[in-house]
């Protein structure tokens, strides 16, 4: 069994004039929904490996994460085809984790994390929120196979939800 967590990357600042997208860092909401999340979803989970997107904003949200599951910041594996792409690379990046990992955490971006958990999930999301977590399961003892199996949502939980 593979069970894959779609974190889309918490708040981010647009107050900074002169920087590329990709160079966006978390503002101060983000950095706090970050480590709430973290904090709810370490107390469920525990990451076989994280893979992020590279921009700044994402790999933060990451880097949160990792401390609040005691990952060294080094073993985030950060990957291009996260960044400013679609649904189909997603999945090429998930169909290529190792298998020793039956645990995954994958962050990015909209709309391609929402579109990815409706395709993976068989949900209808209309847009995740930021720093939201949809946690997959899927019945499969390979990462390859997910792409064509559909999975089971078994978690769905952004900052502002109170249920």
């Amino acid at each position: 069994m593979k069970t894959l967590y779609l974190v889309r990357h918490a708040k981010s600042s647009w107050n900074i004039e002169g920087i590329t997208d990709i160079d966006r860092p978390l503002n101060d909401r983000g950095y706090k929904d970050a480590h709430d999340m973290a904090k709810r979803v370490n107390k469920k989970v525990h990451p076989g490996i994280l893979v992020s997107s590279p921009a700044i904003r994402a790999a933060s949200t990451a880097l949160i994460f990792a401390r609040h599951f005691d990952k060294s910041a080094a073993g985030i594996q950060l990957h291009p085809l996260l960044y400013d792409t679609n649904v189909k690379q997603y999945v090429q990046v998930i169909s290529s984790l190792a298998d020793e990992h039956s645990t995954a955490f994958l962050f990015g971006h909209n709309p391609i994390i929402t579109e990815t958990a409706n395709l993976l999930g068989g949900m209808h999301l209309i847009e995740m929120a930021t720093a939201g977590i949809v946690g997959i399961e899927f019945e499969v003892m390979t990462w390859k196979k997910v792409h064509g199996s559909l999975g089971r949502m078994i978690l769905y939980d952004f900052p502002r939800n109170i249920s």
